[in-house]
């Protein structure tokens, strides 16, 4: 890098360090990886939120013109379900129930009937809480739709960077009826550390831009309809 830029080796080992503390990527001896090509890789909320946000805000909208008043709606944490709850603002009398904190403040206030937030340890750099999904003196819940945001999306499925989270994340869909998947297309292709399902899991796959067409073959196979936000 330093030959191909023709600055000193100390330019570049302060440029990668400053690549690093924004997340962006990881220092390994005499050189550096990229964050996304990691299976343990995570980054705060924050970060994330600014990463895609064009298309991410594109894929909420998308994806709220999807649902229908009325319905109860199980959403996870990260920053494209975020942009999802902000393009509910023609919907109404919608029963919310998610371990995404920051939902209390991006759901529109009059596409709300009631909103639950699912209990468990709290998780600050992701503002998510992680446990069992439910809730006192409630054995089970039952969801229309699930709204679902994912770090990592291949032929084998869909996955997270969390242990714990992609369980909880299971477990969202279980309770709903159908599946919606929210990813940006810089998810495809990616392998988070924690498998959350296969494609047969989920229903709807809304996105910036058509999967590369072993994805989209797969897709078609396990008959998920792609939506493809504009």
């Amino acid at each position: 890098m330093s030959a191909r830029f023709e600055v000193s080796l100390d330019t570049i080992r302060r440029d990668l360090d400053i690549l690093a503390d924004q997340g962006l990527l990881d220092r390994t001896h005499g050189g550096a990886i990229p964050r996304e090509t990691l299976a343990a890789a995570d980054s705060s909320i924050d970060l994330r939120t600014k990463k895609q946000s064009a298309a991410k805000q594109r894929i909420g909208q998308a994806a709220a013109r999807l649902i229908l008043d009325g319905e109860t709606l199980i959403v996870n944490g990260g920053s494209t379900t975020v942009a999802f709850a902000e393009g509910l603002t023609e919907r109404r009398e919608l029963k919310i129930v998610t371990n995404n904190l920051n939902l209390l403040q991006a759901m529109p206030q009059q596409a709300v009937r009631s909103l639950y937030i699912i209990g468990g340890e709290v998780r600050s750099g992701g503002r998510i809480s992680v446990g069992s999904v439910g809730f006192v003196r409630a054995a089970t819940i039952s969801a229309d739709t699930a709204v679902i945001g994912v770090g990592g999306l291949t032929t084998a499925g869909c996955s997270v960077s969390d242990l714990a989270e992609a369980g909880m994340i299971g477990e969202m869909m279980a309770a709903a009826r159908r599946v919606i998947i929210v990813a940006d297309s810089s998810k495809f292709g990616r392998y988070a550390f924690a498998g959350i399902a296969r494609l047969e899991a989920f229903n709807v796959l809304v996105t910036d831009q058509r999967p590369p067409e072993d994805l989209m073959q797969a897709l078609e196979k396990a008959h998920v309809e792609v939506v493809i936000a504009s």
